[in-house]
């Protein structure tokens, strides 16, 4: 199964009120309707609301949880892999970034575990060329761009990480899907990424972000005041 198209990522900040299961799940019915191949999804109560709503969706589920002494926080451990697995992910993304990680289990045994165990496809949220090629040799059948930009080694990038497409796609395996992600803000984007080599391309503030695109228009009109 490789990735294709547009995914959406349907997921809300702390606190906001879009953050509501229903809420979730009726964005990405509406995203599915209208021709999105998949649906990013925050945490198993989300995911579980619209394996329930939309039970055909393709599901990539995630769950953000901090520790301490650990930058990690998408999918971290063993217990998030399990909990986002039971809750009706199709594929798990985790941080496959070379972050220590809390607990101590590395990453090739996370992703060893949720294919041997589980079944599961994995995709590999990376920062950098290294790590995704990595990351498809521990066996993860994704690799997306997302944590480009924001890690300690990128903190000074911006995103979308338009150099690592070409050459991950010349350097990875021919069935690992390569993913977009982070920083896309237009349809003309998108397209860009899906020209330079990825298969798919996800998508999240620009179209179900509500919160921040009202402050960065109410930011952008500040400024013009």
């Amino acid at each position: 199964m490789k990735p294709k198209g547009l995914i959406v990522s349907v997921q809300a900040p702390e606190g906001s009120p879009m953050r509501d299961p229903h809420v979730i799940a009726a964005m990405a019915e509406a995203s599915l309707r209208h021709g999105a191949s998949g649906v990013r999804l925050e945490s198993p109560e989300h995911i579980g609301a619209v394996r329930r709503r939309c039970p055909q969706a393709l599901i990539v589920g995630l769950w953000k949880r901090t520790y301490p002494q650990s930058s990690v926080y998408i999918t971290p451990s063993w217990q998030e892999i399990q909990a986002v697995w039971a809750a009706g992910a199709d594929v798990i993304a985790i941080d496959a970034t070379d972050r220590d990680r809390p607990g101590g289990e590395g990453l090739a045994s996370l992703v060893g575990r949720a294919t041997r165990e589980l079944g599961a496809v994995v995709m590999a949220d990376v920062d950098s060329v290294a790590n995704g090629l990595r990351a498809a040799e521990l066996g993860c059948q994704w690799v997306g761009t997302t944590l480009f930009g924001y890690t300690e080694a990128t903190a000074g990038q911006k995103p979308p990480g338009w150099d690592l497409i070409g050459e991950l796609r010349s350097r990875l395996p021919a069935d690992v899907g390569l993913i977009c992600e982070g920083g896309i803000a237009s349809a003309d984007q998108a397209k860009q990424a899906l020209s330079l080599g990825a298969d798919a391309v996800v998508v999240g503030t620009a179209i179900t972000g509500v919160d921040l695109q009202v402050r960065a228009y109410l930011a952008r009109l500040a400024d013009a005041a």
